[in-house]
């Protein structure tokens, strides 16, 4: 049986998933490194670059792990939102 992650929510009325801890993995290192090398992207352009990165390596939506792992890093302070930036541009919180 694979060990299991349980996803946390930004918005605290709003509850996480659990999901397989090695695809967990991935994604973030595949996140926070895209947000190392660009400072700062689009969701739209993130989740592109995750996709091409990791698509003959990844087994299962690479969009839908891409937006749950995205929200998960937001509410443990990881990555944010860049404010007054339509759409929505992300960043670290610390640059690595």
């Amino acid at each position: 049986m694979s060990e299991k992650i349980e996803t946390l929510h930004p918005h605290p009325n709003k509850q996480g998933v659990n999901i397989d801890r090695k695809k967990y993995d991935i994604i973030r290192a595949a996140i926070v490194s895209a947000l190392s090398e660009s400072g700062e992207m689009t969701f739209s352009q993130l989740t592109k670059t995750i996709e091409q990165n990791l698509a003959d390596q990844f087994e299962g939506s690479i969009p839908w792990y891409t937006t749950t792992v995205k929200l998960d890093l937001e509410a443990r302070q990881v990555v944010e939102r860049v404010p007054a930036k339509k759409p929505q541009h992300l960043r670290l919180t610390t640059p690595s």
